[in-house]
């Protein structure tokens, strides 16, 4: 059985060294911080009315709601309640988590990931002189700084300027004129490097703030990050389709040998774009929990309402790319894999700009974009003249792919585009990974 590991204790050497984490610090399961702290920015994002799921977290949209013609981030913020790592935590050290807090983690750190993907290995011996780009909107003043305390606290080699793993720049490739920076997208940003590093640690990292979250200055920091020789790009933002999409198509993703992923959105069953981009590696969400099966883990579709919950669908304007083959939907169907993405099973993050300093737990397919970005990339580099979004399709049903049978995202006539089934289905594709030969080729 694979051993599920939710209290994070120290790991074998990975890049430098992995740091023996204390027991005190791993052990004690806290409740996440409820809120924003006292000061902030003046375009910190608002505190969002919080939902409620069936376990009683709750959670806000770490961005505000976008204007007309921009995209949204799908980050979401775990605001109170017990997360299934608080859970598994106090069930293992027989305490109830105490109350709020921001001084420990409450959400699945990189061994938690790693060990429910199937990963450990590949992600202490692969990755290196691989670089994953994070394209998000806005500046993030503090993601170096947050990253630092990310991947200190759990043991993970520095990732930094100065020893050439981490890169900021805008989207014209310019290392000191950046964006304005704003609080919501940093959250996204500390988010989807965070999970870029607990999937590959050896990896470097560069991240592509683009000047606004329109599609065109988002797209352009797509092709900036391919420019500055990314092969890996992940994109943690959507929105509603539009008969643009397919110009949006060639402008940006049209990247050959480059795997871009993106997330499925986060407000249950209905496509959204990019994701629906033919190019692309679209990626729904699950709720991830331990479990006393072999695998140590168990999956099922992340739904919290008829519309929280991951996207998928039918596209209304882009082409079915030709490797995917599933019948009741003419045109490109989201997603193709899957990752944890459920607030309430969520992952650990480090922020502190716009918000109290520390730990956070956050779910989304914001999260499982930049997850899934991290698994190409400890696959190797992608040949030159493939469409990475492709891969997953030449090992479906195997088991190289862990299936999703369980829940749904919303109403469709319990139609595979919106309830999971044997196989492919639309709310988790072909599945989660279990190892990196899915996403190799």
């Amino acid at each position: 059985m694979r051993t599920s590991n939710p209290q994070e204790p120290a790991r074998p050497a990975v890049r430098g060294g992995w740091r023996r984490i204390g027991a005190a610090a791993v052990g004690t399961a806290a409740l996440v911080l409820a809120g924003f702290g006292a000061a902030g920015p003046a375009n910190a994002a608002p505190a969002a009315k919080a939902t409620a799921t069936s376990s009683k977290v709750t959670w806000s949209p770490a961005c505000s709601t976008p204007a007309k013609g921009q995209m949204a981030c799908k980050a979401l913020r775990v605001t109170g309640g017990t997360t299934a790592f608080q859970k598994a935590n106090a069930h293992a050290d027989a305490v109830t988590p105490k109350a709020a807090d921001a001084a420990t983690p409450s959400g699945y750190g990189p061994g938690n990931l790693q060990s429910a993907y199937g990963l450990t290995s590949a992600a202490a011996s692969n990755g290196s002189g691989e670089t994953i780009a994070i394209v998000d909107a806005y500046n993030d003043p503090n993601a170096e700084a947050d990253l630092a305390k990310y991947r200190s606290y759990y043991g993970l080699s520095a990732c930094t300027t100065a020893n050439g793993c981490f890169k900021k720049v805008g989207q014209t490739g310019s290392t000191t004129s950046l964006p304005s920076s704003d609080a919501g997208w940093s959250e996204e940003i500390s988010l989807d490097i965070d999970m870029a590093s607990a999937i590959c640690p050896n990896c470097n990292i560069l991240l592509v703030e683009a000047t606004s979250a329109t599609m065109a200055n988002l797209g352009k920091a797509v092709n900036e990050a391919v420019t500055l020789g990314a092969k890996y790009v992940s994109n943690s933002y959507g929105g509603s389709e539009s008969s643009s999409d397919t110009s949006y198509d060639t402008s940006y993703f049209n990247h050959p040998g480059v795997a871009i992923t993106v997330s499925a959105g986060d407000s249950g069953y209905g496509a959204e774009y990019p994701a629906a981009s033919k190019y692309v590696t679209s990626v729904g969400g699950t709720a991830l929990s331990t479990s006393s099966n072999s695998r140590g883990w168990t999956e099922s579709v992340w739904e919290t309402s008829s519309t929280e919950g991951t996207g998928s669908g039918c596209s209304s304007y882009d082409a079915k790319p030709t490797w995917q083959t599933d019948t009741g939907c003419s045109k490109r169907t989201i997603a193709d894999v899957s990752a944890v993405a459920d607030p309430a099973t969520g992952v650990s993050v480090y922020d502190s700009y716009g918000v109290t300093a520390g730990w956070y737990t956050f779910g989304g397919t914001s999260a499982s974009s930049p997850i899934i970005a991290g698994v190409y990339a400890l696959g190797g580099t992608p040949s030159s003249s493939s469409y990475p979004a492709s891969f997953p399709y030449a090992s479906a049903g195997t088991s190289a792919l862990n299936d999703v049978t369980s829940g749904s995202n919303g109403s469709c006539g319990s139609s595979y585009l919106c309830t999971a089934k044997s196989g492919y289905d639309g709310p988790t594709g072909w599945g989660t990974p279990e190892g990196v030969s899915a996403f190799t080729g």
